[in-house]
């Protein structure tokens, strides 16, 4: 890692943790023989949100879903009845929404970093590992291979976009990812006012020559998924071995 990536990878003073996680049935363990999905959710989104997607894609893998560790919104109570569930928080990978250039490399490879050190400390290393993100979280989903291919079988970016890379030592693997053809699903909404359409091709562009790309854009669909989306993927996972297929 270079000065420059290492002297980057916290916020304010302190690195990024992740601290909480929502797991799918058995803790994450009733398919040990099957990846586990790794869910990142976008800015302002929370660990509830993304791990939905899990029901409509592969039910029967396991997850799990994590919280970004910038708090936006916290949790609430709900007002005046205690006993109902509380107000989801929202919460975020980077400081900013969208930021760009050299700040995204920096935001980029501190959120990926804390990522990959949560799946060393919690998912064993012969488990296969999927990352599975929208938005923020697809971008992190392609920035994992990036700072660490060996560890992740394949990468979900729905409606993802990619830091530039031009920080030294924030996207490490970047001249050496090629040689894993690492299976990669990548999908937009041709409506999607979030993210320039500039950013959605040059990701595209980027990941046809760094992985094996699989990459789809629907008609009508703004920076959101949708059934079809979810059919195309559950195909891919099918053709990649990544889920049982079962619904």
């Amino acid at each position: 890692m270079s000065e420059d990536a290492a002297n980057n990878s916290t916020v304010g003073n302190d690195p990024l943790t992740v601290s909480h996680v929502r797991y799918s049935r058995g803790g994450g363990e009733t398919a040990p023989g099957r990846p586990m999905f790794l869910c990142l959710h976008g800015w302002g989104s929370n660990e509830d949100d993304i791990a939905d997607i899990m029901r409509y894609i592969a039910p029967y893998n396991d997850y799990a879903a994590l919280r970004a560790p910038i708090t936006l919104e916290p949790e609430r109570p709900h007002p005046g009845h205690p006993d109902l569930p509380a107000t989801p928080g929202a919460y975020s990978w980077f400081m900013e929404a969208t930021p760009s250039g050299d700040d995204l490399d920096r935001a980029a490879f501190a959120a990926a970093s804390a990522i990959d050190r949560w799946v060393d400390e919690h998912i064993p290393l012969e488990r296969d590992v999927v990352p599975l993100g929208f938005s923020q979280g697809g971008l992190l989903a392609v920035q994992l291979l990036r700072i660490h291919p060996e560890r992740y079988r394949a990468a979900i970016s729905l409606s993802g976009y990619l830091a530039p890379g031009s920080v030294p030592g924030t996207a490490p693997a970047d001249e050496r990812l090629a040689d894993y053809e690492i299976p990669v699903f990548y999908t937009y909404g041709k409506n999607d006012t979030v993210i320039p359409k500039y950013e959605l091709f040059a990701a595209a562009a980027w990941l046809e020559e760094h992985t094996w790309l699989t990459t789809k854009s629907y008609h009508g669909l703004g920076h959101e998924v949708s059934m079809d989306e979810f059919a195309d993927l559950r195909q891919w996972m099918l053709l990649h071995d990544l889920s049982s297929g079962v619904l």
